[in-house]
């Protein structure tokens, strides 16, 4: 049953906020009455990890939203893990389909970031998700068991890992899958990892909906079976994100 596992909502704040903006967030949070049952993390864009990691309420988790595949060294504009680490955050986004459609992330290079990210200490919301064009060629399947095998091949321990489906053509275009739809794959996901890791990762682990997520939408989407929980974009900049958060109350 799906209340076994404990309901997840996740903010991707992206590429957005500054000090001010963060701070009427980080209010809302805080005095926002969120459902104790709900694991809650948000995650700000990297400059501002720390500044949020120190107003926030500790129950509430803070997320890089990537990580590099190694400890240290000559990568530009990377943060790794330990840098994470240092800093009191302890989860990482990783394989967001910007990652993977706008910077061209590999299947491979998330895979390697991931098993990185896990053997350091990092907790990881793994994204997976297929875009218009392969929907409506009926390849949802073949998308999202290929990119979460190769993340499968990078876990050891699933404990510390939450699962995000999230089809592309209902991120920030307004277009959402239906609650069925949403239920269907992350139905046919809980059935692969039973065949592909065991029965019982199949059951703990969450599958998060991540596509145009809103107030007027999310009871519904968390009442399905096999719905675990959001990651949200831009509606975690609101203060509605609050209603989300306490979607299964």
């Amino acid at each position: 049953m799906a209340s076994e596992r404990k309901f997840f909502v996740g903010g991707n704040w992206k590429m957005n906020g500054n000090k001010e903006s963060i701070d009427g967030i980080v209010k809302f949070l805080n005095e926002g009455g969120l459902n104790p049952n709900t694991e809650v993390v948000v995650a700000p864009s990297p400059i501002y990890l720390p500044y949020v990691r120190g107003k926030l309420n500790s129950q509430i988790g803070v997320a890089a939203q990537n990580c590099y595949k190694v400890e240290k060294g000559a990568f530009t504009g990377e943060i790794s893990p330990a840098m994470l680490k240092d800093n009191g955050i302890d989860w990482a986004i990783l394989g967001h389909s910007e990652r993977r459609h706008v910077f061209g992330e590999s299947d491979e290079l998330i895979a390697a970031k991931v098993s990185h990210a896990l053997s350091c200490g990092i907790k990881v919301i793994a994204c997976i998700g297929e875009k218009l064009d392969e929907r409506e060629a009926g390849k949802t399947e073949e998308v999202v068991f290929r990119q979460t095998k190769a993340i499968k091949e990078a876990v050891s321990d699933w404990s510390k890992v939450v699962l995000a489906y999230e089809p592309v053509w209902a991120i920030g275009t307004g277009k959402t899958a239906t609650p069925d739809q949403a239920q269907e794959v992350h139905a046919s996901l809980r059935k692969y990892l039973t065949d592909n890791v065991s029965a019982d990762v199949a059951k703990s682990v969450r599958i998060l909906y991540g596509g145009s997520v809103t107030p007027k939408n999310c009871k519904e989407l968390a009442g399905k079976p096999d719905v675990d929980g959001f990651l949200v974009g831009g509606a975690s900049l609101k203060p509605d994100f609050c209603e989300i958060i306490n979607a299964r109350s």
